[in-house]
């Protein structure tokens, strides 16, 4: 049997494996002892309902996973790549197009594959724990958005890099070179060209909230280029703030959900927090990281790109490109874990020192803390994640031990950069 075949379904087993395993400890490590930090914050039927929350949404990805795996295995091995090359090819005899129309069928078949996951996730799970305010016609409109986007950027991308890889020597490294510089551009428009397609971006309006905001960031001397209210509400009760965008086009965005619930001391906490994320460099180093794990990508990509051995996995005869390129991804998914895994304990650190940046900067700990509970309780959280969950999954620490460094910060642990 073909050598990357065997590894290729091994590895769709192992993750499979490897993903029931730690969803399972998971939920054996759920505790229904509210923790210290929240008695008088989560009442027992509320942390109940979040406990059922989470067993709910993880027997549903169970259900998912346990059945995509087989869908895939029985895809690779009955041809289903092979019947999309047929007609692609049969489609144009330019291989760009091609590759074009190979994505898009795929990209296709994965919406409407995924389709039924994402109804019963958004309109029978949320909506049972109270937090889908997602209408059929929003729903609807996400997805055609989506596809658009897709369409708009991604096509010209996937053909361009097609065209470098088929016509220019050492395409691996100017494939990452227009890779980057599209990247760059993309972070640059998204948050006035991308992101208003999917919620109302408002400016935040003249009051305490906004003239406190001001005022701390004109103390770290942190120039805003907009604070920013969007309609987090159009889609589900819960809450979130972000920073998003570089240079001119930067921008804090509170959730209308996140205003509405907390104090403006707690809002002032979480908007410190997002300013020390980019005051300790932590977004330019994201930025750089996220280059390298795309070089890294690239280069391997380029040893395997014409192994005929790769396509005669997936029953397709000679090495189209565009395949390829999709066919590689399997191949790299180890590496992907890895890199993940490393950039998910870099990410942890980050929020550490965010919450100091905040404690510190503030002097009010004590309102970031309440955020934190108040945040957890309303997005119903898991308290007691498994520490192997956390390994492998969370991008930020658990909300008690978050709560447990900002009780004890150290301003020595903030490092600005």
């Amino acid at each position: 049997m073909n050598g990357y075949l065997i590894f290729i379904l091994a590895l769709l087993v192992f993750n499979w494996l490897l993903s029931l395993i730690v969803e399972t400890l998971n939920l054996r490590n759920v505790s229904t002892e509210i923790p210290a930090e929240f008695q008088g914050i989560y009442d027992s039927e509320k942390y109940a309902k979040s406990q059922r929350y989470l067993r709910d949404n993880t027997r549903f990805g169970q259900l998912q996973a346990g059945i995509m795996l087989p869908l895939t295995i029985a895809f690779i091995l009955l041809g289903g790549f092979r019947w999309i090359n047929s007609l692609a090819q049969a489609a144009s005899g330019h291989m760009i197009l091609q590759g074009l129309v190979f994505g898009g069928v795929l990209i296709l078949l994965g919406q409407l594959v995924g389709l039924p996951f994402s109804i019963y996730d958004t309109f029978v799970i949320e909506e049972k724990y109270g937090f889908n305010k997602t209408t059929v016609k929003t729903f609807i409109l996400d997805i055609v958005k989506s596809l658009l986007i897709t369409v708009i950027l991604g096509a010209p991308i996937f053909a361009l890099i097609l065209w470098i890889f088929s016509s220019v020597a050492n395409a691996w490294l100017w494939a990452w070179g227009a890779l980057a510089v599209i990247q760059l551009f993309i972070m640059f428009i998204a948050p006035v060209v991308i992101l208003p397609l999917f919620n109302k971006f408002t400016p935040l309006e003249e009051g305490e909230l906004r003239e406190r905001i001001q005022n701390f960031a004109t103390g770290q001397k942190y120039k805003l280029s907009g604070i920013f209210k969007i309609d987090g509400s159009r889609r589900s009760t819960k809450s979130n703030a972000y920073f998003t965008g570089f240079g001119k086009t930067k921008r804090i965005a509170l959730f209308d959900t996140l205003i509405e619930k907390h104090t403006v001391a707690e809002l002032v906490g979480v908007l410190a927090h997002e300013i020390g994320h980019c005051k300790l460099g932590h977004i330019k180093k994201s930025i750089v990281i996220s280059l390298a794990s795309s070089l890294l990508m690239f280069f391997i990509l380029s040893l395997f790109i014409t192994k005929g051995g790769l396509y005669a996995a997936f029953g397709i005869e000679g090495t189209p490109l565009y395949a390829g390129f999709l066919f590689f991804g399997f191949l790299y998914a180890p590496i992907s874990m890895i890199l993940g895994l490393l950039g998910n304990i870099l990410s942890r650190k980050h929020e550490y020192q965010a919450d100091a940046f905040a404690a510190e900067t503030t002097n009010e700990p004590g309102e970031m803390i309440s955020a934190l509970k108040k945040l957890s309780v309303d997005n119903l959280s898991n308290l007691t994640p498994h520490p192997l969950k956390v390994f492998l999954e969370y991008s930020h620490p658990p909300v008690l031990k978050r709560i447990k460094a900002l009780r004890n910060f150290d301003k020595k642990i903030i490092t600005a950069v």
